[in-house]
């Protein structure tokens, strides 16, 4: 068994100096907040009625009356951001397709009218023809539509190699 009964010496030198650079650096460095959450925030002030939610796994959950789900991917390995969203009906509705056209022109600098394109060039080739769930890529953004019996969706993202 151990013996309490000796007494323990602990430098305190050594700990009071690594506290006080700590806090000096923690000082001379402003807070930023990531990237991905300065951009959420302004896809709220840009666009009326979005809501922002949780933060969990490199995504950045919103919410929209427009849409059934509405989500911001963060920067990864493979993409640099992703725009995410699902229509509650099988064919989105124009203030759907509207708000990501707006929200893809925020995230990834692009003219809204481009992306606005984009979006219903996607939604447009979804169908009997060329099946329910199209890859398309329009000005160096990769966009997928799928659809189901009840809903539709699209994603935007561009690679991270571009």
């Amino acid at each position: 068994m151990f013996s309490t009964s000796l007494p323990i010496r602990v430098g305190y030198g050594a700990t009071s100096l690594t506290a006080l650079t700590l806090a000096a650096f923690t000082i001379a460095t402003p807070a930023r907040a990531d990237r991905c959450d300065d951009l959420a925030k302004q896809l709220k002030a840009q666009i009326g009625g979005v809501g922002i939610g949780k933060t969990a796994a490199n995504t950045i959950y919103l919410s929209h009356p427009a849409a059934k789900a509405l989500r911001l991917g963060c920067p990864s390995r493979t993409v640099k951001n992703e725009v995410y969203g699902q229509a509650p009906a099988r064919k989105p509705s124009p203030e759907f397709q509207d708000l990501i056209a707006s929200a893809a022109a925020i995230v990834f600098t692009i003219p809204k009218p481009d992306t606005l394109r984009g979006v219903k060039r996607c939604f447009g080739r979804v169908g009997i023809l060329r099946g329910n769930d199209i890859k398309t890529r329009f000005r160096r953004l990769d966009m997928r539509c799928a659809r189901t019996k009840t809903d539709s969706s699209i994603s935007i993202s561009r690679d991270s190699s571009e």
